[in-house]
């Protein structure tokens, strides 16, 4: 199982990696945008702060595959391994195919459907991204969706991943992990609601009125 940050907040990345046990940091651009610094910037201040063994992702932003492939070549300048994320369309499943050739790993990121996803996961893209809450805001069901992609992909494509995106609640994370998608990225506000329970204060709080009853003091 894969967790990333989706974001491009230097300062939460600085803050969460230390903390949550994530296994990189996804961007897109609009998340890049909101910065207003230039990407090769920002990617190369995320790489300092994760371990070497770290994956960031980032976009690009042609709709051309010639385009496309140059945006990706330039991606990796900043970072060696970056995994270039491609949208899921006729010029991006081009850009997908040639860039797999080339030994570039891509992630086909703008996923409504199934078969889209699939399409990217024969184009030979290491990753696929279904957009669950998008969908679900759409009138679809974004977990089912996760469900049909990650069969297809155990059947057929074992050697790619879901990597589902786009998250409201934590209640849809966990419920595309149950799914059994091998990957999921979760931007940090959503990300902590996880360790941000009034319960689990309360029961801390007892843990030390109880001890403080017993022993005068907080020490073992």
């Amino acid at each position: 199982m894969e967790f990333y940050l989706d974001t491009a907040d230097v300062e939460s990345v600085r803050r969460l990696a230390p903390v949550l046990p994530i296994k990189g940091v996804t961007t897109n651009p609009s998340i890049v945008s909101r910065g207003k610094r230039r990407i090769a910037d920002v990617l190369q201040e995320l790489a300092s702060l994760l371990p070497a063994d770290n994956t960031l992702f980032a976009q690009v932003l042609s709709r051309d595959p010639e385009a496309m492939i140059e945006e990706a070549h330039q991606l990796r300048e900043s970072v060696p391994n970056l995994v270039v994320k491609i949208p899921v369309t006729h010029n991006g499943l081009v850009a997908i195919k040639a860039l797999t050739q080339q030994k570039i790993p891509t992630l086909g990121t703008a996923v409504y459907g199934a078969g889209q996803g699939l399409y990217a996961a024969m184009a030979g893209a290491r990753y696929i991204a279904p957009y669950v809450n998008r969908i679900d805001a759409q009138g679809g069901d974004g977990v089912a969706l996760v469900k049909e992609l990650q069969t297809l992909l155990d059947l057929h494509l074992p050697e790619s991943k879901v990597l589902a995106a786009s998250f409201r609640t934590p209640r849809q994370v966990l419920d595309c992990m149950l799914a059994g998608c091998q990957a999921i990225t979760v931007e940090p506000g959503v990300a902590e609601l996880f360790l941000l329970d009034p319960a689990v204060d309360s029961a801390l709080q007892r843990f030390d009125q109880d001890w403080t009853a017993a022993f005068g003091r907080l020490q073992l």
